[in-house]
């Protein structure tokens, strides 16, 4: 409690005091005046008047003590409720004047405290809702800025509301620019802006896409889909909500661009190497039905080419079904332990005919050792005989083609190599693409384009190994094919 004194405790000595005075000086003056005007006779009158007065000072006193006695508890108690100290409370009289307004200064400041501690507590719940919304806004501020697709927000007034690391780099926008206006920003892509503002423009809540091109940092060009969605406002539903702004998602689609160029591609080249056999056999049919093969020897001719037309066709209508299988992964594939040097001399028996008729010489050099590998017997085998078969169609006359086999480490190869007319880096680089065919050596041999191809597909996606090539133009090329070894 403060020592300072109080005003009112003051106030009440200097009324005591002052009281005193003025008894002491009345009953002094009635003494005297009752002396000299009314005699001795009348001294007990007197006496008593000078009693009354003085029993009325001391009156006086106890009441201003008792009032200031009263004061300092109440004083103290106010100073006790204000501190909080509630369980320290001095003990008013009874009957004490200060007892009704303490009692409501108490109750009010009870109901004040209370009041403070619930605005405590709900400040309290404030600041932890507070914390938690910045921790999750953090996080999903995290969560975006790692989302690999280009993201970017805007709101009504074309300023930038979030933009992740993806969409900065595609598009050139730097989020610590102070110049937040994007439209800005997006020089590099007029379509997609032109987009945005078109999306900001509609009053309802819209989503728009279109597929853009765009030109990337490293000078390459892709493709993208970009889907613009409005923002609707706090509260507003799909219908009636107020547009907050737009987010803009940009998908790549330069891979399905890909794949749809690639098919496109392989339903021409497809439909191209079908016509020629296709337009083969109905010249020859035509031949026959207007009767210009007159003789046995015309027929006969006639018929063979249909025949091997025919045969042509089949062959390419048998791998285009083999590598749709493959690709689509609905080829049944049943491996199992075997030696690879009996696979191989297989497929050389096989083509061993073709090449002699050629004019080849083809020979075979096997590993003397057991070449463990885990295989799809038949699928290995047409891949073998894939090789060999496209050696021998582009090696002239007089040539060689030679079938080896060899223990690597940890796997075993098998190679074909010829003294054929080569390919150059280019072609060795496209040689296993579907229906490629290289144009000096188109006439040299017929083909579908698809042998190789087909090839890599058994070596590569079924089997686990590798397939490639080391050729230079007219010193002939080696087929490598290397797979894991398998225990005996």
């Amino acid at each position: 409690m403060s020592t300072a004194r109080n005003p009112l405790l003051n106030s009440i000595d200097i009324l005591l005091a002052a009281t005193c005075f003025v008894a002491a000086a009345v009953g002094t003056g009635v003494c005297a005046v009752d002396e000299v005007m009314l005699g001795t006779g009348h001294t007990s009158l007197v006496w008593i008047s000078a009693a009354s007065l003085v029993i009325s000072g001391v009156a006086m006193v106890t009441l201003v003590k008792r009032q200031r006695r009263e004061t300092h508890l109440a004083q103290l108690y106010l100073d006790r409720l204000v501190s909080g100290s509630l369980d320290a409370l001095p003990q008013l009289d009874a009957g004490s004047s200060w007892q009704p307004v303490l009692a409501r200064v108490h109750s009010t400041l009870e109901s004040v405290h209370e009041r403070v501690s619930d605005a405590e507590h709900g400040r309290a719940a404030l600041d932890v809702r507070h914390k938690r919304c910045v921790t999750e806004n953090e996080r999903l501020n995290r969560i975006l800025s790692a989302v690999a697709e280009p993201l970017i927000a805007v709101d009504p007034y074309d300023q930038l509301l979030f933009i992740n690391r993806a969409a900065e780099r595609l598009l050139g926008i730097d989020a610590s620019s102070p110049e937040k206006r994007v439209m800005a920003q997006l020089g590099r892509c007029e379509k997609l802006a032109s987009l945005i503002k078109d999306t900001q423009r509609r009053k309802l809540s819209t989503v728009r896409s279109e597929e853009l091109e765009i030109d990337e940092p490293d000078g390459g060009r892709r493709w993208y889909n970009a889907a613009v969605t409005s923002l609707l406002s706090s509260g507003g539903s799909e219908k009636s909500g107020e547009p907050d702004g737009v987010v803009a998602v940009l998908r790549d689609m330069s891979a399905m661009k890909l794949v749809q160029k690639h098919n496109a591609e392989f339903v021409s080249n497809a439909s191209h190497e079908m016509k020629a056999p296709l337009a083969g056999i109905r010249a020859y049919v035509e031949l026959l039905a207007d009767g210009d093969a007159e003789d046995e020897a015309t027929r006969e001719e006639f018929l063979h080419v249909i025949n091997s037309q025919t045969d042509r066709l089949q062959r390419l209508v048998e791998n285009l079904l083999n590598l749709a299988r493959i690709e689509a992964g609905v080829v049944e594939v049943h491996k199992h332990a075997q030696g690879l040097n009996e696979v191989l001399a297989e497929a050389f028996n096989v083509t061993q005919p073709s090449a002699q008729n050629k004019g080849i010489e083809i020979t075979q050099q096997l590993s003397e050792l057991y070449l463990g590998v885990r295989i799809d017997r038949d699928l290995l085998l047409q891949c073998a005989i894939n090789l060999l078969s496209n050696a021998v169609k582009y090696t002239p006359p007089g040539g060689r083609v030679t079938l080896r086999s060899r223990l690597a480490g940890d796997t075993v190869q098998f190679e074909v190599e010829d003294t054929g007319v080569g390919l150059s880096a280019e072609d060795c680089e496209k040689v296993f693409e579907k229906f490629y065919r290289v144009d000096k050596d188109k006439n040299m041999a017929a083909g579908t384009g698809l042998g190789l191809p087909l090839a890599k597909y058994i070596v590569e996606d079924v089997h686990g190994g590798q397939l490639s090539v080391k050729s230079q133009p007219n010193a002939g090329s080696t087929f490598t094919v290397t797979l894991p070894v398998a225990a005996r």
